[in-house]
């Protein structure tokens, strides 16, 4: 266990939702657990006990389902799992997605259309997502490529890699449903009973939408607030000059009017009390980075491809790099943007940042 999470207390220590099967936690909230096929092997997904109207206005007992997992034959599998034994012979009533990443957006669009439901999303990550899949460059191809070697990457391999990423997102998200219902930062929604507010986050999605819920103390925070890892933060290509790390780190300070013994839902690790320690342990992790590339920058420019060894101590894979990339970027970034670095770009055509020069 890493140190650090002696710090925070897993109520239902190392007990996991079997495959296919829904561990009820709270009261009218059931913990799935579904298989990815990357590093980042999970993801957890929520049922929460609801009762909405149909069509005639009719009220119906049923389930919300927040976050969808990856759209392939297994995670297919195992929502029919789920379907059999932990629906209670209940309806799905309506999917609520926190963001648009593949992990949580990709079977929307099968769930919506099984189940004949709405999707609710931030109409931000909704459209950010619509362009993913449509447009076979957003993650990958021959812009993302340059935007690397931009920055120092001059590895051929990764960058044949990053070239060959044009079906990434769609693979993973095929489709999506045609229409949504709107979330954003403040909105109230009604969920069996019980009211949960919407609290938008930055810097790791376009318009992170996380779920807090007042009369229980439970925060279905989705990847804003992680028990064991830090939430990937990155500089796209798409937006080459953005300030992510900034943003998440914001956001993470709205989290701290919550009380301190919420009981925090994470899309990834395990269910965990001590949101204000957690959120202290995260800013200091980038604190900490923060401070080692200023260092380095004393001696000599910097490029993101130069920080890696400086943030990542292990072996990275071809996809493991994309996220470090962008990580190492983020944190660029936000000295660059508030002056403590300089950026130049130099006789080879590679982004450098350094030390501001004394007059």
């Amino acid at each position: 266990m890493n140190p650090l999470e002696h710090q925070i207390h897993y109520p239902f220590g190392d007990v996991l939702p079997l495959e296919g099967v829904a561990m009820e936690i709270a009261p009218g909230i059931k913990w799935v657990r579904m298989a990815l096929p990357f590093a980042l092997d999970h993801i957890n997904l929520w049922l929460l006990r609801d009762r909405q109207p149909d069509a005639f206005g009719n009220l119906v007992d049923g389930w919300t389902v927040v976050d969808c997992c990856i759209d392939s034959a297994t995670t297919r599998a195992q929502w029919e799992r789920v379907f059999s034994s932990s629906l209670e012979g209940l309806p799905i009533l309506r999917v609520i997605v926190t963001h648009m990443h593949p992990d949580h957006i990709g079977l929307a669009h099968w769930l919506c259309e099984h189940w004949k439901v709405r999707l609710w999303i931030s109409v931000t990550d909704y459209n950010v997502a619509r362009t993913a899949v449509y447009d076979r460059n957003g993650f990958g191809g021959e812009a993302s490529a340059d935007f690397y070697s931009l920055h120092g990457m001059q590895d051929g391999e990764f960058l044949q890699h990053v070239r060959g990423r044009v079906s990434y997102f769609p693979t993973l998200v095929p489709a999506l449903p045609p229409t949504f219902r709107r979330i954003m930062d403040g909105d109230i929604v009604e969920i069996g009973g019980c009211s949960w507010r919407c609290i938008s986050g930055y810097g790791h999605a376009p318009e992170h939408i996380a779920l807090h819920c007042a009369e229980s103390s439970v925060l279905i925070s989705g990847d804003m607030v992680l028990p064991r890892i830090s939430t990937n933060v990155s500089v796209h290509a798409v937006e080459p000059e953005s300030n992510p790390l900034e943003l998440f780190l914001t956001s993470l300070l709205r989290y701290l009017e919550l009380p301190a013994d919420t009981l925090v839902l994470p899309s990834h690790g395990k269910p965990f009390q001590g949101l204000h320690e957690r959120i202290q342990q995260l800013q200091n992790h980038h604190r900490d980075r923060l401070a080692e590339i200023l260092d380095a920058a004393k001696g000599a420019p910097l490029s993101a491809a130069d920080v890696l060894p400086i943030m990542f101590k292990r072996k990275l894979d071809a996809h493991q790099m994309t996220f470090a990339m962008g990580e190492a970027l983020a944190h660029l970034h936000l000295l660059w943007f508030d002056g403590r670095l300089q950026r130049v770009l130099d006789a080879a055509g590679v982004h450098q940042f350094h030390s501001p020069r004394k007059e």
